[in-house]
Order: structure tokens, then C-alpha cells, then sequence
């Protein structure tokens, strides 16, 4: 089952909730309020590699986050 993200309009309270679907509806954990709104949510992962320089840092168009393809942990 995946985590939603929520937003109340009601009190600005933000929290998650383990849903079975997406269409689920969330009442707000702070204020009780029966319209949460979902909130676009993203994630992010964190690869570890033994090498901690990019080989093609000074080609990347962001220097801290950016993927050269060979493999050291970085990503765009």
C-alpha cells in the first residue's frame, strides 16, 4: 500500500496516510476536517559509490546534482 501525502485547507496541517487506492479520503489528523487534499508527492534516493568525484562534473549543467552515466553516484 502506498503513503499519500496530505494538505488541510481548514487548519494548513500536513501529514501522511497508508492508503489501499488513490482514491481514498483522508480526514485530517489535527482538526478532524473531512477535505484533506493530496499533495503531488516526490521521492528521492541517495546512491553511495566508492568514488566520490564525477568525471564529468565540469560538463554537468549543475555541478551538485546531476547523472554522468559512469557510474559514481550522481544524479540529475
Amino acid at each position: 500500500m502506498p503513503i499519500y501525502e496530505y494538505r488541510c485547507p481548514k487548519c494548513g496541517a500536513e501529514f501522511e496516510k497508508l492508503a489501499r487506492n488513490s482514491s481514498e479520503k483522508a480526514a485530517c489528523e489535527k482538526c478532524g476536517a473531512k477535505n484533506a487534499e493530496k499533495k503531488l508527492s516526490t521521492f528521492s534516493a541517495k546512491v553511495m559509490h566508492a568514488s566520490r568525484s564525477c568525471p564529468s562534473r565540469n560538463e554537468c549543467p549543475s555541478a551538485t546534482k546531476h547523472s554522468c552515466g559512469s557510474g559514481c553516484g550522481c544524479h540529475h
